[in-house]
């Protein structure tokens, strides 16, 4: 078991379920966000999908992870940077950047946005930005 994985369950008070733990493991170990069909893939026999699910929603909530959605509407998850989220702040306005080479999705956290300003009466949630283009690998 990774201590790691349950040092960050416990600061977020979760319990230590091996299925959290390997979930955590998963995107520890990726520098990609990942779709729910690859961690499914990766925890085969582990946990089923209504788990993985779950876990992925209790993640999100507590502020462990964030979603990313590419310009297919397919849903990704990345581990959030601990400079920018915690328990009680989870905030996410960096860009996303998807090669279109090897379909890869990954956070630059080092590129900030600025906040814009709605217009009276809208209250932004989430912000999502996505940029499309080719990886260094790829290039």
């Amino acid at each position: 078991m990774s201590t790691e994985a349950i040092d960050i369950l416990n600061d977020y008070k979760l319990r230590r379920t091996n299925g959290r733990i390997s979930i955590i493991n998963i995107f520890m170990d990726s520098k990609i966000a990942l779709s729910e069909n690859i961690i499914e893939e990766k925890l085969t026999g582990l946990c089923d999908r209504a788990t993985i699910y779950r876990t992925l929603k209790t993640f999100i909530e507590k502020g462990i992870l964030h979603r990313v959605i590419d310009e297919n509407s397919i849903v990704k998850y990345a581990m959030c940077n601990t400079d920018h989220c915690s328990s009680t702040h989870h905030s996410h306005d960096h860009v996303h950047f998807k090669c279109q080479v090897c379909g890869n999705t990954e956070c630059m956290d080092d590129l900030q946005i600025t906040p814009m300003q709605l217009p009276n009466g809208y209250t932004a949630k989430e912000t999502n930005y996505l940029i499309l283009g080719t990886c260094k690998n790829c290039n």
